[in-house]
């Protein structure tokens, strides 16, 4: 089965593009920029989400032993980022095509101006046919700054993007029932959007993708998923891997897309870290927003406590009686009104639907 997205979103993972050695693989680069420009020709949209900075930041400069881990991050980072585009640039060039570094962090993500400055430099971008490649800025981003990985950069400029998929290379085939290496283990070849737990994969995976590294990738390639975006997790060593698997020739993991998410609604899905306050909400408040099949607002009858201060267009983080997320909002309204309204019936609603991501559409 041929699979005909028009905008794709390609992540490249830093054990494709680099050698045991870890230095960069150039050979396997160069195969993949063949295989994008190749999809730019059918008339794709392609962005790159690339690791490799500072793999070939450490192909150049010798780092002191004596400087601390971040420090040297930042300087490989800093260093590389510059080698890297350039391979791209020079690779790319090849092709008559051009590329465009584009560098984040997570905090361009939380205010929701910085977020559509971003949406309209990939549209601009992408309207003069050019790829963006786009990666985490690890000369800055530190501590509370970082992504968990470039997996979740990838989601969150996939979201952005209205993307039709997501395609996520890595060194294994997909996803599978048990450690990849053993042979009773199978591979997942679809997961659908009612499957609510991977925690079966941590344990049988962890030392293959480092602790929490393939649940994160599992939870994170389900999230966009539900938000209308098919995501595939395939093997980047493959040879011709993206028209192998686009055209279905391939083992993969493919995450099946569910309903399609405004976009308004998919910035509030990845927005955690940008909440102001805390809604504590009741019982039946729960029940009346996580019921299938209905779009419910959160009116302040349903709101027991307030923590934090807020303001109108704020993102907010719904909690239930037990201290368990249970969606993040827009707030209608600021903290002070919200407080004024706690409890009361006949009041506007403190977070409209529309607003609304609830994690039950993720779970």
């Amino acid at each position: 089965m041929s699979l005909t997205y028009k905008r794709i979103i390609v992540k490249i993972g830093s054990n494709v593009l680099t050698q045991d050695n870890g230095l960069p693989d150039t050979a396997r680069i160069q195969h993949l920029v063949d295989q994008l420009a190749a999809l730019k020709k059918q008339g794709r949209e392609v962005i790159v989400v690339s690791s490799g900075a500072v793999a070939s930041g450490r192909s150049l400069v010798q780092v002191s032993d004596k400087a601390d881990a971040v420090t040297n991050r930042q300087l490989l980072a800093a260093v590389g980022q510059v080698k890297l585009l350039s391979t791209y640039a020079q690779l790319f060039s090849q092709h008559d095509l051009v590329c465009a570094q584009v560098l984040v962090t997570k905090e361009d993500f939380r205010d929701r101006v910085h977020y559509l400055n971003m949406q309209n430099c990939f549209g601009a971008l992408l309207q003069n046919n050019i790829i963006p490649i786009v990666n985490e800025n690890d000369v800055i981003s530190v501590t509370e700054l970082m992504f968990t990985d470039n997996d979740e950069l990838a989601g969150l400029i996939a979201s952005m993007l209205n993307a039709d998929a997501l395609l996520i290379l890595s060194n294994v085939n997909g996803i599978y029932t048990g450690d990849p290496k053993d042979p009773s283990s199978e591979l997942l070849r679809e997961i659908e959007p009612t499957t609510t737990s991977f925690s079966s994969f941590v344990t049988t995976q962890r030392s293959q993708f480092g602790r929490g590294g393939m649940i994160t990738k599992c939870h994170m390639a389900h999230k966009v998923a539900q938000l209308g975006i098919a995501v595939h997790i395939a093997n980047g060593k493959t040879e011709n891997i993206l028209p192998r698997l686009l055209s279905g020739e391939v083992e993969n993991t493919r995450f099946i897309p569910s309903k399609i998410a405004s976009g308004k609604k998919k910035w509030i899905a990845h927005s955690e870290t940008a909440a102001k306050g805390v809604i504590h909400i009741n019982a039946g408040a729960k029940a009346a927003l996580t019921t299938p099949g209905k779009a419910v607002s959160l009116l302040p009858v349903g709101v027991t406590r307030l923590t934090g201060e807020f303001q109108k267009g704020d993102i907010i983080k719904l909690v239930d009686e037990h201290q368990k997320p249970v969606g993040l909002g827009l707030a209608e309204y600021g903290s002070d009104k919200a407080a004024e309204r706690l409890g009361q019936k006949n009041q506007k609603p403190l977070v409209h639907y529309d607003y609304l991501f609830l994690n039950a559409e993720i779970s």
